[in-house]
């Protein structure tokens, strides 16, 4: 009885390994199919000849299985540890601007893609260590005119797969958490979600307005927040862009920021106030006009004579509330307001504003969809020192979208976006179209 329960155990072995070894399929037949034709033909054979066949055969499937666990111990030992977890997305668009030449960027039908690869890997359970894989194309030509046609997913490599970001998270304690890496931006250390509007094209509205305190570049950045059982929350984020060249940081050419953000949220509403200390720092040209981000064009602002004086103060205040059933004419909403106030700005400005207004519908039609209608007006100079006149540019910027899933991986977005006087005069009207597809694994 022994003997054929191992039999049985042979054979369940051997329907298992065959996916990764075919050879072991052949294992008895032939080996059987001979000893019968031999038994057969003599007609002579006893229950020791039998056992012992079967022995041998068992012995030959036990040191291929053998084989096979090297192998697969090889293998995992050389794949991703037990604490690594993997997901991306690839992002498909197509659209075109009407206007785009006033603006400088291509007015032709276009093209671009992103794909990217997110690695999170703990190493106490408690930790986090995030490394983003990213590469795009074809954004640059047409989807990349800061503020009013940056899509939200543009990314120019090349097409060469980079490290676009790269940081460590631990906790300290019950209530902090600390951050540091040479790739972040400033927001993703915050403490509280300063926007629930999801963009569908502009990143621009990304955090109810990505300018004065919000506006990123990738750069070295530490932060520490702290979190509170009754819905209070802290942080304070520094970035340095001088860090990882030849500016060095904490330097007088280094260009860094210190963000300081205080915020309350509750179930279904959020109220924050964020302070920014700048030095040479432009990168919230992301919703703001030419005049008042000119580094984005090289024109008085980031120069060696200028960037050692140059200084900025800027206020982000946020508030968003989203009611407490979706599927509902009722739609979340988002409010933002920034000032920004300059020392020695390379057009001599000294003060600056702009708002946003963004709401979402979801699970209108289907599940998981999405409605999105935002507008705004980037940050413009509103104050400039004596004998300086300011531009008669009052930019104004919309986008309106619907995002669906065909399924729960593949999301399918089209939109329109528009505005008048975007960027640097009064002949800057745009109004254009796009579809974007992102496919998530």
């Amino acid at each position: 009885m022994k003997l054929f329960k191992q039999m049985l155990v042979a054979g369940a072995a051997v329907s298992l390994i065959a996916p990764l070894a075919a050879q072991a399929s052949d294992v008895n037949i032939e080996g059987m199919n001979s000893y019968s034709r031999s038994k057969k033909a003599s007609q002579r054979f006893d229950s020791k000849s039998f056992v012992n066949e079967i022995s041998e055969d068992l012995a030959i499937l036990k040191g291929r299985v053998d084989g096979l666990e090297a192998q697969q111990n090889n293998f995992e030992a050389g794949s991703f540890s037990e604490t690594t977890t993997f997901d991306g997305k690839a992002v498909m668009a197509i659209g075109a601007t009407d206007g785009g030449n006033e603006i400088g960027t291509d007015e032709k039908l276009g093209v671009g893609y992103v794909y990217q690869i997110n690695l999170n890997t703990s190493f106490t359970g408690d930790d986090n260590l995030y490394v983003r894989l990213k590469a795009g194309d074809g954004f640059e030509e047409r989807f990349e005119s800061k503020p009013s046609i940056y899509h939200i997913e543009a990314k120019d490599t090349g097409s060469a797969l980079n490290v676009d970001k790269i940081w460590y998270t631990f906790p300290i304690g019950e209530k902090f958490e600390a951050t540091v890496g040479p790739k972040i931006e400033n927001y993703y250390m915050l403490a509280a979600t300063p926007s629930v509007y999801k963009p569908g094209v502009l990143k621009g509205f990304k955090l109810g307005g990505h300018s004065s305190a919000f506006g990123a570049s990738t750069s070295t950045g530490a932060g520490l927040k702290y979190v509170a059982d009754n819905g209070f929350a802290a942080s304070t984020t520094f970035n340095s862009k001088g860090a990882d060249d030849s500016s060095g940081l904490f330097t007088d050419q280094d260009q860094n920021k210190v963000n300081t953000q205080v915020a309350y949220t509750a179930d279904n509403y959020h109220l924050s106030a964020t302070y920014s200390m700048q030095n040479g720092w432009n990168s919230w040209s992301y919703y703001s006009t030419g005049d008042l981000a000119s580094g984005a064009s090289n024109v008085g602002w980031g120069s060696s004579s200028t960037l050692e004086t140059t200084q900025a103060d800027a206020v982000a205040l946020r508030a968003w509330w989203r009611p407490e059933e979706t599927g509902t004419a009722t739609p979340s909403i988002s409010v933002g307001w920034d000032t920004i106030s300059f020392s020695n700005h390379g057009n001599n400005i000294t003060e600056g504003s702009g708002y946003f207004v963004g709401f979402n519908w979801s699970d209108m039609f289907q599940a998981e969809d999405r409605i999105g209608i935002a507008f705004g007006q980037p940050m413009k100079a509103t104050q400039a020192e004596s004998g300086t006149t300011l531009s008669e540019v009052d930019p104004f910027v919309w986008e309106a979208y619907y995002s669906f899933r065909p399924n729960d991986s593949i999301e399918i977005t089209p939109a329109i976006y528009g505005g008048s006087d975007v960027k640097s005069d009064t002949a800057d009207d745009i109004f254009g179209a796009m579809l974007t597809t992102t496919f998530k694994f």
